[in-house]
């Protein structure tokens, strides 16, 4: 008897515990038991970090796109400049040659003095091509830095209302192998980017 006593006060007391719980445990506060749960709570409650695919902005960021075209057609006039004057030196070699060839100079002295002319024009030619690779060499540098500061300044006023603690950069999956798209901020950050580069130019 005193032992259906010990089980029947052993019921009432769980009956009292679960009572309670469901009582005073609201639906969204009481842990459910379900572990599967806990991926779509994760996805509502995600990391406060976000990542950009770099090769992604870059190919569709309208200043980028506008930057490397400003590039190219420098790197075309120098290459159009130095193709020009290479062209006209190699004609004045071939003249050169054929008067040597044909006993065309009237002195040694005159021979010595055009050859003289051709290897300075020859060096000038190199020295040009040098300085005006170092010059798309800086203007590349400088475009990319203006870039830089671009995509770095409108992060910092981008993320005032989003405030993640860490915007990563990612190019060709080297820094990032595997994140969920909910993290990828590419599109929303380059459609935010073109409008304010619009808004800009007008």
């Amino acid at each position: 008897m005193k032992h259906t006593n010990t089980i029947v006060n052993i019921i009432l007391a769980v009956s009292i515990v679960v009572l309670y719980i469901l009582h005073f445990c609201g639906k969204d506060s009481c842990p459910s038991g379900n572990v599967k749960s806990s991926k779509a709570a994760a996805v509502s409650d995600q990391m406060p970090i976000a990542y950009i695919n770099i090769d992604s902005l870059l190919l569709n960021y309208t200043y980028s796109k506008d930057l490397n075209e400003v590039l190219i057609r420098k790197r075309e006039n120098a290459q159009a400049t130095l193709t020009q004057k290479a062209r006209q030196l190699d004609g004045e070699m071939r003249e050169f040659q054929r008067k040597h060839e044909n006993n065309a100079f009237l002195s040694e002295q005159s021979f010595k003095s055009q050859q003289a002319a051709l290897v300075k024009k020859q060096q000038d030619l190199q020295a040009l091509e040098e300085n005006l690779t170092q010059q798309l060499v800086k203007e590349q540098q400088k475009m990319n830095e203006q870039l830089r500061d671009s995509i770095y300044k409108f992060l910092r006023t981008y993320n005032k209302d989003k405030k993640y603690q860490m915007i990563i950069s990612n190019t060709m999956n080297d820094n990032i192998m595997l994140a969920e798209p909910i993290y990828n901020i590419t599109e929303d950050v380059v459609k935010a980017l073109n409008s304010t580069y619009k808004k800009s130019d007008d």
